[in-house]
């Protein structure tokens, strides 16, 4: 989600890159680059009259095409976080103008070289801010193959050493684009389980954040410190590795792959739901995560995901070359991934993706959080007197793992109730709770006799099936077992 002008804040690390690689706050206005460029040109040049007319017209074209690229991507932070068709036409045109960008410095590069003064890092910034167009494009679509475009960008700005003169320079701020850039590249990594890479990139990170720290002495050392013990953390615990026959390690990956859906049972009907949409919501304490991205989250949002296409083909020619052979476009459910959201917030995304939800369609709830338990007794046994799961706030965690609340006669307020969920069950809705509290939710009711489906974690599992199983029919039983495959195991 690329978070709006108007929309509260979620707390983030401040270094480590939002899971949406949300763009800078842009600078103050300021004379063009265009005038400042021709300056340059003067004073290297000798009289204006000295430049030929044609070399001055290439450096005005690039100028105009780098400040309009610049514009265009600062706008992104103005886009609305969710709905899914508003963002299309702004984000076809930041593609267009990054596209003749990028063939225009190709085709000018001695020009841009002599008269310009182009640098090897300016132009690995502007690869690296494709890279993050075409991350921005996946996570608003949910297909994988724009992963393998990011992919391709990303790892040409390293293997052409774009960035590799920057330490040399007297600048932190572009060592810290740099080091924003190894953040971000390791991201798409693993989210492509790329495990190998991933641990280059961590020790490369490591030796570019000493170098960083030692040359400058930044108040920031700490923070970036802590982007190192995050990404290791999650690399110790996920993904899944295994040995196979010859006692060579197998990353396995929960995706969904070409050959690997499961045959359909005798008698099961194809074609009355799908699933189209999906909340992903991580709110653990003390999870292992990496920016935005904690671990339950990670394995549940490639779940939700076929296999990314054409990798192989698309590494021969890393991010520079069309290609003509586009990967079919396959329809993965659209996802939003709420790291700590707040009570507003998530009923905000909840309440969009439910407007839009097509007919014949499921709406999928993912809640990975911190139970909320109650204090007391209560005369009634309604769905607001079970507790539920934790939202954010900005108050304090009582008791680690739970929180409770300190009046008996009012309900928890940063806590999602199974109640709250109620009004959404106008539509076919899939429910998977992975909380200490899940079983708060093991009595969710259907007032509106649409498709339900609320699974609980494994700790309330068996309880869930066999209610479930009593009320919709022993059909239901298989939904239960295959989906209980991709819970985060403890």
């Amino acid at each position: 989600m690329v978070r709006g002008a108007r929309q509260p804040q979620q707390p983030r690390s401040r270094l480590a890159p939002r899971l949406t690689g949300t763009v800078e706050k842009p600078p103050r206005k300021r004379k063009s680059r265009t005038e400042f460029a021709l300056k340059e040109i003067m004073s290297s040049g000798g009289a204006e009259d000295d430049i030929p007319q044609g070399e001055r017209k290439t450096v005005t074209d690039f100028c105009y095409l780098l400040d309009k690229s610049k514009q265009l991507f600062n706008g992104l932070r103005d886009l609305p976080q969710y709905g899914q068709k508003q963002w299309q036409s702004y984000f076809g045109r930041t593609f267009d103008v990054y596209t003749k960008l990028w063939k225009f410095q190709q085709q000018h590069r001695q020009v841009l070289d002599n008269r310009y003064g182009l640098k090897r890092w300016q132009i690995g910034e502007i690869a690296s801010k494709i890279g993050q167009l075409y991350y921005h494009y996946y996570l608003r679509t949910s297909e994988t193959s724009y992963l393998n475009e990011a992919f391709s960008f990303y790892s040409a700005i390293r293997q052409r050493s774009y960035y590799s003169q920057v330490n040399k320079e007297d600048r932190p701020e572009l060592v810290v684009k740099k080091l924003r850039y190894y953040a971000r590249f390791i991201v798409v990594c693993l989210l492509l389980n790329k495990m190998d890479v991933v641990k280059d990139l961590v020790k490369e990170l490591s030796d570019e954040i000493e170098d960083y720290t030692h040359r400058f002495n930044t108040e920031d050392q700490v923070e970036w410190n802590l982007v190192l013990q995050e990404v290791a953390a999650f690399i110790e615990a996920d993904p899944v590795m295994v040995l196979n026959d010859d006692n060579t390690i197998v990353i396995t990956s929960n995706r969904l792959a070409e050959t690997g859906a499961p045959l359909l049972e005798q008698g099961m009907i194809v074609g009355q739901l799908s699933l189209a949409d999906a909340l992903i919501i991580g709110n653990c304490n003390n999870q292992v995560k990496f920016s935005e991205l904690t671990v339950d989250m990670f394995r549940m949002l490639q779940a939700l995901e076929r296999e990314p296409m054409n990798l192989a083909s698309q590494m021969n020619k890393p991010g520079m070359q069309e290609s003509a052979d586009k990967p079919t476009r396959r329809e993965n459910p659209h996802k939003y991934l709420l790291y700590k959201p707040t009570f507003s917030q998530l009923y905000t995304f909840l309440a969009a993706s439910f407007k839009e939800l097509p007919a014949n369609s499921v709406l999928l709830i993912y809640l990975s959080a911190t139970g909320v338990f109650p204090t007391g007794r209560s005369d009634s046994e309604g769905p607001y007197d079970f507790g539920g799961v934790l939202t954010n706030s900005n108050r304090d965690i009582i008791n680690g793992d739970a929180i409770h609340k300190r009046n008996q006669s009012h309900k928890e307020m940063h806590c999602l109730h199974p109640g709250d969920l109620y009004p959404f069950t106008r539509k076919p809705l899939f429910i998977i709770v992975d909380s200490s509290n899940s079983v708060a939710y093991k009595n969710f009711t259907n007032l509106f006799g649409q498709p339900l489906v609320c699974l609980l974690s494994p700790t309330a599992y068996p309880k869930a099936l066999q209610a479930c199983v009593e009320a919709y029919g022993k059909s239901v039983k298989n939904i239960f077992e295959k989906s209980t495959a991709i819970l985060p195991s403890y």
